[in-house]
């Protein structure tokens, strides 16, 4: 079992920056990829970013390559995910999927644990 908590969202205007945080818990961090997901009011949960369990391979959707980061800290059982130069179509509720069997994938039914979501609105 993992639990996941994400904190760090918020209301930003277009171009500022917000960086998100998920904390794990239960099954040691350090042995499964993470991800980050984002669902649009109306709309799919979609892709955002994956790590791989120990940092050294990281992959974007195309939409945010260039303006999102993600990275993990395994001592603290954390995963990031910094966002720079938003804009309103970033809006969405953010959620940090624990992916146990692979080393970072792209789709929703690839991830076993999912915590609760973050909002995230970017006002125009």
């Amino acid at each position: 079992q993992v639990q996941l908590v994400e904190s760090g969202g918020g209301v930003v205007q277009t171009g500022g920056s917000l960086r998100l945080s998920c904390a794990a818990a239960g099954r040691t961090f350090s042995t499964y990829a993470m991800g980050w997901f984002r669902q649009a009011p109306g709309k799919e949960r979609v892709f955002v970013a994956a790590i791989s369990w120990n940092g050294g391979s990281t992959y974007y959707a195309g939409s945010v390559k260039g303006r999102f980061t993600i990275s993990r800290d395994n001592a603290k059982n954390t995963v990031y995910l910094q966002m720079n130069s938003l804009t309103p179509e970033d809006t969405a509720v953010y959620y940090c999927p624990a992916d146990l069997l692979r080393n970072g994938a792209y789709y929703v039914q690839d991830y076993a644990y999912w915590g609760q979501g973050t909002q995230v609105t970017v006002s125009s």
